[in-house]
């Protein structure tokens, strides 16, 4: 049976470090919305067209394209034994359409919300620590340094802190996080998938729990 699971968490949270875990011991394909859109508008696709139109503009790309995105890669045959998403459904609207997605191409129910949960305050501090190369691998000055600085282990491109990894733009992202991406906690907990993970625990006891809620509910 194809396991699908949705990784829930604020920014900086430690999403993307336990989705490469996650990846590699469940052998699931990480399927990351950031990395979508950069794909799709790298090679000029259809969808990637579009994405640009509001990207570029300083728009947020629409759900009806960002779930045809998702779909689209859902539907490539490394996603034959289910996928881990990262970065998607950020909306209820999102995730009804997703429920609906995976029964209607893939006769399939998300299999489990692992919700990473950590204090504000520990955050803001982790956000601002954190540095990127242009591929999306990412870094961290305190807990996840490259092995040379300022270079990006995976691909050798020059890392960088983003423009709005700062301590006011980062407090502004958590807001919109809690007003919008949170209600999902609402959405999943009645359908029995949720479970919440203490994301202030260290790096490797996240792990732990995660897998561990993955085991019970495959």
């Amino acid at each position: 049976m194809a396991v699908y699971i949705v990784l829930l968490g604020p920014p900086g949270a430690g999403k993307g470090t336990q989705a490469e875990k996650i990846s590699e011991v469940y052998h699931l394909t990480h399927v990351s919305t950031g990395d979508l859109f950069r794909e799709n508008i790298r090679e000029n696709t259809e969808l990637g067209k579009k994405a640009r139109e509001y990207t570029d503009n300083g728009l947020l790309v629409p759900d009806e394209v960002t779930i045809a995105m998702v779909e689209d890669r859902l539907k490539k045959e490394d996603c034959k034994n289910g996928a881990l998403l990262d970065g998607f459904p950020r909306t209820i609207k999102q995730a009804e359409a997703l429920d609906e997605m995976l029964e209607k191409s893939f006769g399939a129910k998300v299999t489990i919300v692992p919700c990473i949960d950590v204090d504000q305050d520990a955050l803001v501090a982790r956000i601002s620590g954190r540095r990127m190369c242009k591929n999306g691998h990412v870094f961290h000055v305190v807990t996840k340094q490259p092995k040379v600085e300022g270079v990006c282990d995976v691909c050798g491109e020059p890392l960088y802190q983003r423009a709005d990894d700062n301590e006011e733009t980062v407090k502004t992202r958590l807001n919109a996080y809690n007003e919008t991406t949170s209600k999902l906690v609402d959405y999943y907990s009645p359908k029995g998938v949720l479970k919440t993970v203490d994301g202030n625990m260290s790096i490797t006891d996240v792990t732990k729990a995660i897998f561990a809620a993955i085991d019970e509910a495959i």
